[in-house]
């Protein structure tokens, strides 16, 4: 999605870079049409639009075209070129070619500043959330990841499959905040979901695992808030795909996909979110469900359910993926 949204946006600004001509061409019909309008200053703006969209080699001849255009329409038009007004109109392209031209190399420096700081966020992006494989364990697998800021590529979700000799084990999870700091508590809890998904043998000690990383790692932020915490929803399928084993930390249900219905996971006792397991006892409620054959599974985080249409009703899940049987 990220890609398809970049790639937009460069076929639109390949449309912008025609501008400086559109400009150009402005300014030679109105002087042909209305002799007593001035085009100067339109003349003047052609190098200064052509230099945040083209190379420096084009902004400058942009420019010299301006100053070609001017000298032939002031020839036309009086055939006199060295007047005093058509001197100073001249001087004015001129002068703002040279600033365009400085512009220009800024801007360059800024695109490139910008394509660096990119590839970075893609970088961090495919180390934190790496792309999941296609099936697991013979059971298919998507995701689909959009952070809610248009331009950023990571945000505060999360989500991890990993085959396990104790089964497939999944987590999805949402961290309160934003910035960096959420960042990092993502990178925290994948990894320690990754080391105790694959040693321990029970999904409660894998979540006594991960809260326990994630209660280290606000302890060593002396300005982590004390509410910071992470909702989520860690799933265990064993070996014998028959059951699902789901640990629901204060996150929204996962559905369950099946013969044309939508049914909602919902937990029989309500937990805390991971980060706020030293309010709560040291049990962590497990449930078990059915997993038919063909079931699917879909496992969501509270911006799907907190988005609005026009009329400001908030999307529910349930019926888009209800299929009435035939």
């Amino acid at each position: 999605m990220e890609r398809y949204r970049h790639r937009r946006a460069s076929r639109r600004m390949r449309w912008f870079r025609y501008l400086p001509a559109v400009v150009l061409l402005a300014a030679v019909v109105i002087d042909l049409a209305w002799p007593e309008f001035n085009t100067f200053p339109l003349l003047a703006a052609v190098s200064v639009i052509a230099a945040p969209m083209l190379s420096l080699a084009w902004t400058i001849a942009s420019g010299a075209a301006a100053c070609l255009v001017g000298g032939l329409l002031a020839l036309l038009q009086g055939g006199v070129v060295f007047t005093r007004p058509n001197l100073v109109g001249l001087a004015t392209i001129a002068v703002l070619t040279v600033v365009a031209a400085f512009l220009n190399r800024m801007f360059a420096r800024e695109r490139e500043q910008l394509r660096t700081s990119r590839q970075v966020a893609e970088a961090v992006q495919r180390a934190v959330l790496p792309a999941m494989p296609d099936r697991v364990r013979g059971l298919a697998v998507a995701t689909r990841y959009q952070a809610a800021q248009e331009e950023a590529l990571i945000g505060g979700d999360l989500y991890a499959v990993h085959d396990t000799p104790h089964g497939l084990r999944m987590m999805i999870g949402d961290v309160r905040g934003k910035g960096m700091q959420a960042v990092t508590l993502v990178n925290t809890l994948l990894g320690s979901f990754h080391a105790a998904a694959l040693q321990l043998p029970d999904l409660p000690g894998i979540v006594r695992s991960v809260e326990v990383q994630l209660q280290d790692v606000k302890n060593r932020q002396a300005d982590a808030p004390y509410e910071d915490f992470v909702t989520a929803v860690l799933v265990e399928i064993p070996p014998d795909p028959c059951v699902l084993r789901v640990a629901n930390r204060g996150h929204p249900a996962p559905l369950m996909v099946h013969g044309g219905k939508a049914t909602a996971l919902e937990p029989r006792e309500p937990s805390l979110p991971l980060g706020l397991g030293d309010l709560a006892g040291p049990d962590v409620p497990v449930d078990e469900f059915a997993w038919p054959p063909g079931a699917t599974l879909v496992m969501f985080t509270d911006g799907i359910i907190e988005a609005r249409d026009r009329n400001g009703v908030f999307f529910d899940p349930v019926p888009p993926l209800t299929v009435p049987l035939p």
